[in-house]
């Protein structure tokens, strides 16, 4: 699904595709959507660090002239940044280009079953600064009273120039946040109350700035395809384990969102459970599973999302978890490799990345005791971005929609 943009009214520019500057000046070449020329220039750079003039003239199909004018154009905006010169045998030095990560910056928000995360992020994808809220479960006031303080707090550790490159602010939410009421242990008319929300409207209210949204998974899986190791491999499936599991899927090297914007919902998948009964693997292979084997056991589940340390103190029930974990994981990446010939699956989530590679390690086992005849077994892999990669991905939407192309273009573009 395209990310949907909301333009404030009050700050939208005269032909409506674009927002005016935080303030008059300087901000103003910098929140324009780029031409393509100039994206395409941008992408190639953000892809491949140390472009010289003539590397990009011959990858991107233009002249040397006109290569030569964008990257004048983009350097006095403060897009690219030049590197020192190098020296070949003959002729002159090279310079090499990069993107400025003071270049753009934009906002990244994440709206989790039991937490919330605001980050602010820079041109070539470094998180500056996040903010977290945890809670039992989300409100749309909540959400909306978390954005507007954590926004000016981060906007307030901003300069004046830097806070005149804020792209836009991209939301990373599950879609239908009103099901799994249960679940979550929330009131049926708290959760509901989200069916007549719009998140790009209440969000757009509050910051002057575009406003982009897609599902959590998806922009998870967008993180890990354009910041972690997506880039080395060409087809992969990707799991999140967060409250509940999600993913996404990356066909030559491009995000296929689907229809409806939901492909890679594999938390729908039918799994035995360890009775053997038809399950979901969201019922699996979940957070909010071990959340109930804690509180089966007398312990304080929401330390889950408050204190990372506390993952290390869950001894023998952090172990089973895990083993419960793969054991779903295991069967859900059998079942998504017969349909697709994935050359990896790639696994993160919310917790910390030691824990990821213990799910890693027990998903490689528990997948090699199934019966592959049939299926090339893929390269199961932890995911390099780690439990920010949802607000990472929110993040990255107002940069690819204003300033870098969409990947399967830009793949053409290098082929």
């Amino acid at each position: 699904m395209t990310p949907s943009l909301y333009i404030n009214p009050d700050i939208a520019g005269d032909e409506g595709q674009g927002a005016r500057p935080l303030h008059p000046g300087g901000g103003a070449n910098q929140l324009r959507v780029r031409a393509y020329n100039e994206r395409l220039v941008l992408s190639l750079v953000r892809r491949n660090v140390g472009l010289s003039k003539a590397d990009i003239a011959r990858l991107s199909g233009l002249s040397a002239q006109t290569v030569s004018v964008i990257m004048r154009a983009l350097e006095k905006d403060g897009l690219l940044k030049r590197g020192d010169p190098v020296r070949g045998k003959v002729g002159k030095p090279s310079i090499p280009m990069a993107l400025d990560p003071d270049g753009v910056f934009s906002f990244g928000l994440k709206i989790g079953r039991r937490s919330a995360e605001l980050i602010l992020m820079d041109f070539v994808g470094t998180v500056r600064a996040s903010l977290n809220e945890a809670y039992k479960y989300p409100t749309p006031d909540g959400i909306r009273k978390f954005v507007r303080a954590s926004v000016e707090q981060l906007s307030c550790d901003l300069s004046t120039t830097h806070r005149q490159r804020i792209a836009g602010i991209g939301i990373a939410a599950p879609f239908e946040l009103w099901n799994w009421v249960e679940e979550v242990g929330a009131p049926p008319e708290d959760m509901s109350a989200w069916r007549e929300v719009d998140l790009i409207d209440i969000i757009g209210e509050i910051v002057p700035f575009p406003v982009f949204q897609q599902n959590d998974a998806t922009a998870a899986c967008g993180a890990e395809l354009v910041f972690g190791a997506g880039p080395n491999y060409s087809d992969f499936a990707y799991f999140f384990i967060g409250s509940f599991i999600g993913g996404g899927v990356v066909l030559n090297q491009a995000l296929y969102a689907g229809k409806t914007g939901n492909a890679g919902a594999f938390g729908s998948m039918p799994v035995p459970s360890r009775s053997g009964h038809p399950s979901q693997l969201i019922d699996q292979a979940s957070i909010f599973v071990l959340e109930e084997m804690l509180t089966r056991e007398g312990r304080d589940p929401a330390l889950l999302w408050k204190d990372s340390d506390y993952w290390h103190q869950l001894g023998a029930t952090l172990d089973l978890w895990i083993d419960h974990t793969a054991r779903g994981l295991a069967i859900a990446i059998t079942s998504v490799c017969s349909v697709i010939d994935f050359e990896a699956v790639i696994v993160d989530g919310g917790f910390p990345k030691d824990v990821c590679a213990r799910i890693v390690d027990a998903t490689r086992k528990a997948t090699l005791k199934l019966d592959l005849q049939g299926i090339a077994p893929p390269h199961i892999e932890q995911g390099a971005v780690g439990s920010a990669a949802r607000a990472i991905g929110a993040a990255s939407l107002p940069l690819f929609s204003r300033y870098l192309l969409d990947q399967n273009v830009l793949f053409k573009q290098m082929a």
